[in-house]
């Protein structure tokens, strides 16, 4: 897997918009917190469109994330905002100059569409906070995507006492990202191969047999069965049905992967929970899950 440059101060990153529609005003905290770091934010045509809950039409937020592939001024790309949209406009995409002079993509959610499909050619991303979420993030969240930006592990060890956890360690490459994300990419060219990886998956505001059908589309895909691990994430605002679907999304996990050996790392601090901190999606990582802790360490 090809590592982007590492930012230095006075670089210049990227705010646009592939998805759901924003306001320039609530950039203002990603702004400054870029200033703060010394980089240099540069703001994207699509900031402030609007073509129904779009930030733009799928033409409007190919172009805009385009130019800024193109532009060899910018080290990275900070999306700001998820929702839904990113699918529309990733087979438009001409990543020709990018994998010439690559660059730092980050975000995560509906993020996770450029996330497996950078990896499919070859290239690490973030998985990271945006812009639109940085008023309820801790600072841990923040510190590790400064970690990542310039070029340090944002290792992460965490305190557990999940009874579903299983124990054990595993090394691979990270891979993964929203799973109903995951789940929509499945059979085209942009779906993960997850052998001997270290699989993460997170979501939110999903019925419980929505996640139940996701995970068990991705093990009929052969998506679980030969991970060498998995780590899940927030499992944020889930509902039921007026029937409860009797399992929690930890179990229907857990349930799905019942007869792989691989160690499995629940409530870990990434996804839609306000410690999200951030992942290097393509890096080789350890992953180790023991009674008091689990922890994720780049090797």
């Amino acid at each position: 897997m090809i590592t982007p440059p590492s930012l230095k101060k006075g670089d210049k990153v990227a705010l646009v918009a592939t998805a759901r529609k924003i306001k320039l005003k609530e950039l203002d905290e990603g702004i400054a917190l870029l200033k703060s770091w010394g980089l240099v934010p540069v703001i994207g045509n699509t900031i402030g469109l609007e073509d129904n809950q779009y930030a733009g039409t799928d033409e409007q937020r190919r172009a805009d994330f385009q130019t800024m592939l193109d532009n060899t001024e910018i080290k990275a790309i900070w999306c700001v905002r998820g929702g839904y949209g990113t699918v529309r406009i990733i087979d438009q995409l001409d990543f020709y100059r990018f994998v010439k002079y690559p660059k730092w993509i980050v975000g995560y959610s509906d993020v996770t569409v450029l996330h497996s499909h950078l990896h499919k050619i070859g290239f690490k991303t973030i998985h990271a906070t945006m812009p639109v979420s940085l008023d309820n993030n801790t600072a841990f969240a923040k510190a590790t995507l400064k970690q990542a930006f310039f070029g340090k592990k944002p290792n992460i060890t965490y305190d557990t006492s999940n009874t579903l956890n299983r124990l054990g360690t595993a090394s691979g490459e990270l891979v993964g990202g929203n799973l109903s994300m995951l789940y929509s990419l499945t059979g085209s060219s942009s779906s993960l191969d997850t052998e001997g990886k270290i699989l993460f998956i997170e979501d939110l505001d999903e019925y419980l047999y929505h996640i139940d059908r996701m995970i068990i589309n991705l093990k009929r895909n052969f998506m679980l069965d030969h991970c060498a691990g998995m780590i899940v994430g927030g499992m944020t605002k889930m509902h039921d049905n007026r029937i409860p679907f009797g399992k929690t999304a930890q179990e229907i996990v857990i349930d799905a992967v019942k007869d792989c050996k691989f160690p499995v790392a629940f409530d870990f601090p990434a996804g839609h929970v306000d410690d999200n901190r951030a992942l290097i999606l393509g890096s080789e990582v350890s992953l180790s899950v023991d009674n008091a802790n689990s922890s994720l360490i780049y090797r």
